[in-house]
């Protein structure tokens, strides 16, 4: 009887387990569906992009194709005029790791002019690098840029944090090229964001003494 007892106790929890996953997962996409964008056409101009950070190493040493396309999407934002300014925003919490500085220098050599790239070393994980935009960087609007799915959380968070944010959408990875591990964790991020918003989460830093970057959307959603 204990033991029929325990294992309907465990099965509800895992019911529950799962339906909360897919709430958080189905909100976010809902949310952010009309505040992503595919087309530079049908983008907004910003002046302000914000462009989340990743190594630029896969896991077994070659290119990270999340960080390249990550890279080439930025680069065509300012290209075509729909931005101004790019703020690089990554973990760099020891000495010999440093994405912010990585994207910079993967920026600069398509031709970015090193004086409008922006670098936030304590974006350690997406809802830092969102929250901080705002705060330390002064930006209350601002343009996304990494892969849908990414993308769609970021934009999230921010609505969340009272800041106005639309996402352009770097070409995604496919599950066959090394995706799939990036995909599954996406699942768990969603479900921490509204843990993270429910707690009151902070960024691990939240200075307000870095330098002004005050440029704002033309286009407010």
């Amino acid at each position: 009887m204990k033991a029929r007892v325990f294992f309907k106790g465990v099965a509800v929890m895992a019911v529950m387990a799962i339906a909360f996953v897919v709430y958080c997962n189905v909100r976010i996409g809902s949310y952010a569906k009309s505040r992503v964008f595919d087309s530079l056409d049908e983008l907004p101009h910003c002046h302000t992009a914000l462009v989340l950070g990743t190594s630029p190493k896969g896991r077994f040493g070659g290119p990270n194709r999340f960080f390249i396309a990550r890279i080439n999407a930025a680069a065509e934002l300012f290209e075509a005029g729909k931005v101004e300014r790019i703020l690089v925003s990554g973990d760099n919490r020891h000495a010999n790791y440093n994405e912010p500085e990585a994207m910079k220098q993967a920026l600069v050599e398509k031709g970015i002019p090193a004086d409008v790239i922006f670098l936030d070393y304590a974006g350690f994980r997406t809802f830092d690098s969102v929250v901080r935009a705002r705060e330390v960087f002064g930006q209350d609007s601002f343009v996304v840029v990494s892969q849908k799915f990414h993308n769609e959380r970021a934009v999230f968070i921010a609505g969340k944090k009272g800041t106005e944010a639309i996402g352009y959408n770097a070409q995604d990875v496919s599950l066959r090229s090394g995706g799939v591990l990036t995909h599954v964790r996406e699942w768990g991020a969603r479900c921490k964001v509204f843990l993270d918003i429910l707690t009151g989460k902070k960024p691990h830093f939240l200075r307000t003494d870095a330098g002004d970057i005050s440029w704002h959307c033309h286009q407010q959603l």
